[in-house]
């Protein structure tokens, strides 16, 4: 087999594995060394199914001796198998990146034979890169569960950012689709790349020089709707990994059906809205100081396809708003929907100034389509709004409603009314500095 059709099949193989993300590693150019790697971002490419990529994703091999009934490379899948050498793929991937096709490399790897021999093979690639070859770009590379403490330290040092994948919300269900692998074995280096990252902070406090432990941190990966697992549960346990390992990133990755288990979906498509609710929800969790509890709970387990989770969380807790904005301070702007950390903190600077108005705040970079309903300039509310759920909840799905397409059902019936609900006006139709905005707070 030529270096090509082993590159088609193994690149292929590992377009299931998530890497859409900046490389949060910063490391100038050096004398000698080839690349660096930059804080902002990767150049960022699409794969064939939309997904964004910022590296060479590939796999060591997708020869697996594990049957995970949900994984493409599952030992009993009759597929096309391939196997890189280090020395293959070493110079491969330098070869793309003076050719300018790539920036970095994303590296995984079957399990071929045991964890740790596949591990092994792994760090012989990012030695012969790091030494050999001089590389200084981003690499990410993907430990494999149950390999040693050593070979995880070893990978630790020669890539900028580690991840293990968690796979499935819950232990039942790992235990059913994927006996091969353990909770314990998935968690545990997790604990070492934590603990291992304190150490090396530590280090490098006392002696720049040090060499760097994955200094871009850790990330988890989870698949999205091969399992009955809720909202509820996927955001607790994300909340809880945030928590206890630091990790930077927690992947969502909607099911796509590759497997035939009885307990898989099957004909249905990928879940790509909740993916992307879930990834909303988790940055509230991040940027947002909001707290899983929050957001969903055991009588509301899913999250609202219509909506985003922060309109969501508003609308179930009007008796908070309207906030002036004029006043409020930084902890209560992030929680009204439209208004983010760097406009929010836009807010506190340009008030200084002198009172702001709804057009002061749309130059600002708020989003007036959401944020209208939930504020006041100078104690006046956006003109023609009003503070009621059905009010707000139908002017803020309306666009959804209109289009559609990736939601799990369809939206074509709804309650007769002897009156239209009113849509907001335009910013641009409607003196915002003025009106007959008064706010008055609705009866309960």
């Amino acid at each position: 087999m030529d270096l090509m059709e082993k590159l088609s099949i193994l690149t292929d193989s590992a377009k299931y594995d998530v890497a859409c993300t900046s490389s949060g590693s910063n490391r100038s150019g050096i004398k000698g060394a080839i690349g660096s790697a930059c804080l902002p971002g990767i150049c960022h490419s699409f794969a064939a199914d939309g997904r964004c990529i910022s590296l060479l994703k590939v796999l060591m091999t997708n020869i697996c001796i594990y049957d995970c009934q949900y994984c493409v490379n599952r030992r009993s899948n009759d597929v096309p198998r391939a196997t890189f050498t280090p020395d293959e793929l070493a110079s491969l991937t330098m070869e793309f990146y003076r050719r300018n096709y790539i920036e970095g490399l994303f590296l995984s790897s079957g399990v071929m034979q045991s964890p740790d021999t596949s591990m092994e093979r792994m760090c012989r690639v990012l030695m012969l890169l790091r030494t050999k070859y001089r590389f200084n770009g981003y690499i990410h590379a993907k430990a494999i569960p149950g390999c040693s403490v050593e070979l995880v330290q070893r990978l630790g040092t020669l890539c900028d950012r580690l991840s293990i994948n968690i796979e499935l919300p819950s232990e039942k269900s790992l235990n059913i689709l994927a006996p091969d692998k353990t909770k314990e074995n998935i968690i545990k280096p997790m604990s070492i790349i934590r603990d291992t990252l304190t150490q090396n902070k530590q280090e490098l406090a006392v002696y720049r020089h040090a060499s760097a432990f994955a200094p871009a941190g850790q990330s988890t990966q989870m698949i999205i709707g091969a399992t009955p697992d809720t909202d509820w549960q996927i955001l607790r346990l994300s909340e809880s990994l945030y928590k206890k390992y630091s990790l930077k990133r927690v992947f969502y990755s909607a099911y796509i059906p590759v497997g035939n288990h009885s307990l898989l979906p099957k004909d249905q498509p990928p879940p790509l809205l909740r993916e992307h609710r879930l990834y909303q929800a988790d940055w509230l969790l991040r940027f947002y100081g909001f707290k899983a509890g929050e957001l969903l709970d055991d009588k509301q387990p899913s999250l609202d396809p219509l909506l985003d989770p922060k309109c969501n969380w508003a609308l179930g807790h009007l008796e908070t708003f309207p906030v002036e904005v004029n006043s409020a301070d930084k902890e209560l702007l992030l929680r009204v929907p439209g208004i983010g950390p760097q406009s929010a903190m836009r807010i506190l600077t340009a008030r200084r100034a002198g009172l702001l108005s709804f057009d002061d705040l749309k130059k600002i970079g708020v989003v007036m389509k959401r944020a209208a309903y939930f504020i006041t300039c100078k104690g006046k509310m956006f003109p023609g709004t009003r503070l009621t759920h059905s009010f707000i909840y139908e002017n803020l799905t309306a666009d959804t409603r209109r289009n559609s397409k990736g939601l799990p059902f369809s939206p074509e019936t709804e309650q007769l009314s002897f009156f239209s609900i009113p849509s907001v006006p335009m910013l641009s139709t409607v003196n915002s500095r003025g009106g007959d905005g008064e706010w008055q707070k609705p009866s309960m």
